[in-house]
């Protein structure tokens, strides 16, 4: 198991891992169409964004990516996990990950709109919820999500 920095070349293994994902918190395969351009990773974000990949027996399985806001601010934008490795340790690794890489940045605060099914999972490492957004699906709300970074 290796976590590596994504390429262009991944686009499509990415895009099916954020669309198996999200699928598997219950949304219709019309949701997950109408969402199709949101849950496209194409090969100019992987170009522009931090993405990395977690690989297990040459198949990528999980990734997240992330951007600087500002100076102190990072935005974690995705963390996806095939749902046959949920609830298998992935995603704190993908997150130990994350964390170990901005360690030294000077970053103060991380944020990021969670799905209203991984609010837990952000809450348990230690995310804030601050507030909420609107969503396209009538009384659904994305978790607006912040945690502070201690500086090593």
């Amino acid at each position: 198991m290796t976590i590596e920095k994504a390429n262009s070349n991944d686009s499509e293994a990415l895009t099916a891992i954020t669309k198996k994902s999200k699928a598997y918190w219950g949304y219709s395969d019309a949701r997950i169409e109408l969402w199709d351009d949101l849950l496209t990773i194409t090969k100019k974000y992987i170009e522009a964004k931090l993405v990395y990949k977690i690989v297990i027996d040459g198949t990528a399985v999980g990734y997240y990516s992330f951007f600087p806001e500002n100076e102190y601010t990072v935005r974690l934008d995705n963390l996806f996990i095939l749902p046959e490795y949920i609830g298998k340790g992935i995603g704190k690794l993908l997150m130990d990950d994350f964390m170990m890489r901005i360690a030294t940045t000077g970053v103060k605060k991380v944020i990021l709109d969670a799905d209203p099914n991984a609010e837990l999972f952000y809450t348990k490492l230690g995310f804030v919820k601050i507030g909420e957004l609107k969503t396209s699906i009538k009384d659904r709300f994305l978790p607006v999500m912040e945690l502070n970074v201690k500086p090593e």
